[in-house]
This record gives structure tokens, C-alpha cells and sequence, in this order.
């Protein structure tokens, strides 16, 4: 057996070991990312965390243990990892900027599943739409509006933007005005006013509802009322309430005004 013979054999077992530690600690290290994520999934379980965060959280943990297994591997084959590193990097980055408006409502939508602001079946008044929140992707908000349309919401420009949610409170502060005509009895209006509100049982006591005159209008004496009620109660309330006043002013002589314009007209000689 000459030198070349030798220098072959050693270099055989050497690269055999090699790969041999490096499919070992594959098998390894790809059982241990899956005990590991099993792990990461029961904490989310007992943390109720959102179920979309939780798909999230646990499919990138799978995907970042695999990277660091699979880079793991290919270095124990003697393949220099630095050079790899850094194109996977730039790769990396000129993926980021061709994607930047996509990584923005990936960021946003991790922003809203963390501190939730808002919840499926919350009502909310987002980026000009209002509705309720069907679902709530990683990258788009999802909600159904009143008349039964559809609207998908980048999560991005939700998550930084003002939003209202009239869901996240268990009561609300309904809010009207009544006019009536000048020369109307104004003790008599409360007494109704006060009597409408009392009848109706959705009507919460506490705070206790709030009558005053607002202003003294062009054409009517402008009443303000305000009640507070549980928040699923507050259109219904709302609604009938206004049909309650057209009904029974009529009945109890006080007039509910227009405005009106007095029109003079003049005839040149």
C-alpha cells in the first residue's frame, strides 16, 4: 500500500466519521425541536393564548430550531459557514425589502394578537370601515360590516392607526336631542322625557339618566338626554327611544319643530 493509498483511507474515515456525526446529530436534533415544540404548544395552551398566535409562535420555533439544526449538520461536514451565513443574510435582506409592506402587516398583526386590542366579535371603527371582527389573520383583519359586506384590513396600518372599539366596554352612554317649540310647557317636557326613559327596562339606573336644555335654537328649544345601557342594548334602545318621543309629544301637545324660513319678497316700480 503506497502513500496515495494511505492519505485516500484516512481521508475516507475521516469524511465518513464527519458525515456520520453530522447525519447523527440531524436525527438528534430534529427529535429534539419536536419535543421542544410540543413543549412551547402546551405552554400557549395553558397561557389561552389566541389561536392564530399560537399557530404562529409555534410554526416559526419549528422553522428557527430546524435552521439552526440543518446549519448545525452541514458545518460537522467541514463546509465553511461563514460565507453561507452571509449570502443567506444578503438573501435575507433583499427579501425584507421587497416585502417590507407584507413584514409591516406581519408586525402589525402580531402587535394586535399580543395585546389585543380588539377581539373576534369586538365592533369596531377602523381606516374608515365599521364592523365586526371575524377573524383575525397574521397579516389581515377580517370583518363583516352591518349591511353583510366583507372587509379585509391590512394589520399593518391597524395596528399604528386609531381605532375605535365600541365592543371593548360592558356599558355605553346613549346619546340624544329633542326639540321642541317655542312656547312649549318645558317642565312638562321633562316629566315625559323622564317617563319614556323609566319605562323602558334596558335603561340602566345607575348612572342615573340625564336630562337638560342644550341651547336655544333657531327654530326649537333643544333638549339633551342621555342614558347609559348594556352595550348589546345600545341600537335598540336608541331607536326606540326616538319613536317613543315622535309618538307621545304629539299626544301630550308638545310640537316637535322644523326650521323655517320667513321668505320676503319685494316688487320694483
Amino acid at each position: 500500500m503506497d502513500f496515495s493509498e494511505i492519505d485516500l483511507m484516512a481521508l475516507a474515515t475521516e469524511y465518513g466519521l464527519n458525515l456520520l456525526f453530522a447525519i447523527l446529530t440531524l436525527v438528534v436534533g430534529l427529535w429534539i425541536v419536536k419535543i421542544l415544540v410540543k413543549g412551547i404548544k402546551t405552554g400557549l395552551d395553558k397561557g389561552d393564548t389566541e389561536a392564530t398566535l399560537k399557530s404562529f409562535i409555534i410554526s416559526l420555533s419549528s422553522v428557527l430550531l430546524k435552521i439552526l439544526v440543518y446549519i448545525t449538520a452541514i458545518s460537522m461536514l467541514g463546509v465553511e459557514m461563514t460565507s453561507f451565513i452571509a449570502i443567506l443574510g444578503a438573501a435575507a435582506f433583499a427579501i425584507g425589502l421587497a416585502l417590507s409592506g407584507t413584514l409591516q402587516n406581519f408586525a402589525g398583526g402580531v402587535m394586535i394578537l399580543l395585546f389585543k386590542p380588539f377581539k373576534v366579535g369586538d365592533f369596531i371603527d377602523a381606516q374608515g370601515y365599521m364592523g365586526s371582527v371575524k377573524e383575525i389573520q397574521i397579516f389581515v383583519t377580517i370583518l363583516n360590516t352591518p349591511d353583510n359586506k366583507t372587509v379585509i384590513i391590512p394589520n399593518g396600518p391597524l395596528a399604528t392607526g386609531s381605532m375605535v372599539n365600541f365592543s371593548k366596554q360592558p356599558t355605553r352612554r346613549v346619546d340624544w336631542t329633542f326639540g321642541i317649540g317655542y312656547g312649549d310647557d318645558v317642565d312638562k317636557t321633562y316629566e315625559v322625557l323622564r317617563r319614556l326613559l323609566s319605562e323602558d327596562e334596558r335603561i340602566l339606573t345607575d348612572p342615573e339618566p340625564f336630562i337638560a336644555v342644550k341651547e336655544l335654537g333657531d327654530s326649537s328649544v333643544d333638549f339633551t338626554v342621555r342614558a347609559w345601557v348594556n352595550a348589546p342594548d345600545y341600537w335598540g334602545v336608541f331607536f326606540r327611544m326616538n319613536e317613543q318621543v315622535y309618538k307621545t309629544f304629539e299626544k301630550e301637545g308638545l310640537s316637535i319643530p322644523f326650521p323655517q324660513r320667513d321668505v320676503h319678497l319685494f316688487k320694483e316700480n
